[in-house]
């Protein structure tokens, strides 16, 4: 849980740079990308997602900020092109809409959409970036199984993390064999 907007910012601006990294990383060819099957969310093509994501991030904003849970039209995503920018100023936009919210807003309860429960400000935070990195995660997929290069999470991959696995163990101390990952 945080306890401060501005350390929530700070998180979530990470997770940004993220969703900027990897969908900025895309080939042309993932431009009107669609996939095969699916309804719904699951049709969604790589430019109707990317739009999702940036008008979600205003959706969980204006719920936070106690002014309903509004979903704001999505920006201009048609050509790849557009779509850092588009998430650049949807990040800018929700950083504004928060900054200089009082903390004690993490706390305070929000009523539901779709029930009459309520959640408290952080949570409906956090709802924003777990939809976030769902959505980017969503493209990683539809990225690896085209054969799309997905930049790795933290810049390094399972097998160099496999390989320092042994070195790791000596250590620590630990013995037996490990797991090459």
């Amino acid at each position: 849980m945080f306890r401060s907007v501005d350390a929530f910012l700070r998180y979530f601006e990470g997770v940004h740079r993220r969703a900027v990294r990897d969908i900025g990383a895309l080939p042309p060819e993932a431009d009107g990308w669609t996939p095969r099957t699916g309804d719904g969310e699951r049709a969604w093509s790589i430019n109707k997602l990317v739009g999702h994501m940036c008008g979600s991030r205003l959706y969980f904003a204006s719920a936070y900020l106690g002014r309903g849970w509004i979903s704001p039209p999505p920006p201009d995503v048609s050509r790849r092109e557009l779509w850092v920018p588009a998430l650049e100023a949807s990040f800018a936009e929700f950083r504004e809409l928060l900054a200089g919210t009082p903390d004690a807003w993490l706390e305070r309860r929000i009523p539901m959409i779709d029930s009459d429960g309520t959640l408290s400000g952080w949570r409906i935070l956090m709802m924003m970036v777990e939809h976030d990195i769902h959505h980017r995660s969503q493209i990683d997929t539809y990225a690896g199984l085209n054969g799309w290069e997905v930049p790795q999470i933290y810049n390094r991959a399972a097998e160099t993390i496999g390989a320092l696995q042994e070195q790791e163990r000596a250590k620590h101390g630990v013995s037996g064999p490990g797991h090459p990952l």
